[in-house]
This record gives structure tokens, C-alpha cells and sequence, in this order.
């Protein structure tokens, strides 16, 4: 087969499409390079193998210059689609994201690559920052601490899925390992500011629009009542993952993220 079946799902990166034999193609978009793609089936083959429950991959796939790979098919719903039809469920999956994230932190895969690196990496490629917050950002990096945590680098509502067996964790492209506060600290930005991805109702987007920072509440106050003392280091990370953020260069959060790593960086000093 060389055309994908039914587009079932997109995200700022990719494309999910029907495939064959109960698969689905995660279809990138014509920017990512085969190197991106290539890692993720191997960091998802990696976690998988780990225990952590994230779909199996197939094969790598090309279609008309854009590269993929098949998945096994969930059957499931993600949080985030979940959520505006079922209100009540916000509670119980804003605590049941920091229970999937903690136990993830649980585990350690050394052949990754480290977060703080990847960090550094999209903070020297973030032009919205000027040379004086790079420097500054870059400052205050090389004093956090490394660690040797698994951390999935974009774990948010829209990649959990619900099914029958239990949450399942999609979506592992930015997987690094490091300090766990650094991964809690890059979903806390998601959870207040990020923009939705593309292929949300306006309906969908009202909706989680109003909920979004009562789940944002939810999530931490859970986060710190099984992690007593992780509200000082998770302040620490983040004018720094709002800064590597900047390197996604998305208009509509460029002046908030600007705003967190200007306040944070001038407590730093």
C-alpha cells in the first residue's frame, strides 16, 4: 500500500491515516526529516520494551517525499477529546496525567539522549530571544541538574489515550532522559499557554479553553502531593523550557513565553 486510508487524527507534526492489518500511519509533515522519524521508532521501540504501556511500531514509510511509520492501532479516545464531552472526567485525568508521569519518571533508559543538551540545542535556535537571554538562559541551565529519568519531552492530555486495557502514552519523538521537574515543568507550560493543534472544532477549542487551567491546577497539586518539594525546582525549569519552547517559533505564545523567561531568568540571578 502507498496511499494512505482515512485521516483519523493531525497534530502540529504529523498526520494520523488508516493503514492496513489494524496499523495506522503517522505521516509527518514535509519539514521533518527521516532522522526525526527514524528516532522515534526507535526511542518508542525502546520505552515499549521498557514495560510502559505505548503502542508497537512497524515499518518506516514514504509517501510523495513526506516519511512516516505504521503503528499498531489503539482503540481509544485521548484525554483532550475526552474531556469537553464528559466534563467530570477533568478531575480524574488531571490527577491520572501526574500518576503516568511519575510512574514514567520511575524508569531510566541511558541510551537516550540528554534533555539538557536538547535544551540547549533549541534555546541557541530560538530567535525570538536576544543574545542577553540566550547567554542568561544558557547560564542558568548549566547549573540544573542533569538526571537520568525517562522523560517523554510532550506529555499532555492529547497523548494519553483511554482504552479498554488501560492509558496508553503516544507520541514519543521528543523523548530524552533528565530531571523529571524539567519534563513536569515543559507539560505545566503546555497545560496554561500552548495552542491547540490544528484540526480542533471551535466548539472543542471553547471548551478546553475554560477547563484547561482548573486541569492545570489539578495536575500539580497532584504532582506535589505524591513529590513533597518539587515546587522550587520545577520554578527552576521554567524560564528554561519556556525558552527552548521559543524554538518552535509559534506567534500566538511568543509574548507569554517571552514574559515567563524574562520573570524567571531575573529571579535566577
Amino acid at each position: 500500500m502507498n496511499t494512505p486510508g482515512k485521516l483519523v487524527a493531525e497534530g502540529r507534526t504529523a498526520e494520523i491515516y488508516e493503514w492496513t492489518d489494524g496499523q495506522i500511519l503517522k505521516l509527518f509533515r514535509e519539514k521533518s526529516s527521516i532522522d526525526q522519524v527514524k528516532y522515534e521508532v526507535w526511542v518508542t521501540g525502546e520505552v515499549k520494551a521498557a514495560g510502559l504501556p505505548v503502542p508497537a511500531v512497524g515499518e518506516l514509510v514514504e509517501i510523495n517525499g513526506r516519511f512516516g511509520f505504521t503503528s499498531e492501532q489503539i482503540s481509544g479516545v485521548s484525554m483532550l477529546k475526552i474531556i469537553p464531552a464528559k466534563p467530570w472526567t477533568l478531575f480524574r485525568f488531571a490527577r491520572l496525567l501526574a500518576d503516568l508521569q511519575i510512574q514514567m519518571h520511575n524508569y531510566s533508559l541511558p541510551n537516550l539522549p540528554s534533555l539538557n543538551q536538547e535544551l540547549e540545542r533549541k534555546i541557541q535556535a530560538a530567535k525570538a530571544l536576544s543574545p542577553a537571554l540566550q547567554t542568561a538562559a544558557l547560564k542558568v541551565l548549566s547549573r540544573l541538574p542533569e538526571g537520568d529519568r525517562l522523560c517523554h519531552g510532550d506529555f499532555h492530555p492529547g497523548n494519553i489515550l483511554i482504552t479498554a486495557r488501560g492509558p496508553v502514552i503516544i507520541d514519543w519523538n521528543d523523548a530524552t532522559q533528565g530531571d523529571p521537574l524539567a519534563d513536569v515543568a515543559r507539560s505545566s507550560l503546555l497545560l496554561s499557554l500552548a495552542v491547540l493543534p490544528p484540526g480542533v472544532s471551535a466548539y472543542l477549542r471553547l471548551l478546553l479553553t475554560l477547563g484547561r487551567h482548573m486541569f492545570h491546577r489539578i495536575y500539580l497539586q497532584r504532582y506535589h502531593q505524591l513529590c513533597p518539594g518539587a515546587l522550587q525546582q520545577l520554578m527552576n525549569w521554567q524560564p528554561i523550557v519556556a525558552a527552548a519552547r521559543l524554538s518552535n517559533d509559534i506567534p500566538e505564545e511568543r509574548e507569554q513565553l517571552l514574559a515567563i523567561v524574562k520573570a524567571g531568568l531575573a529571579q535566577a540571578q
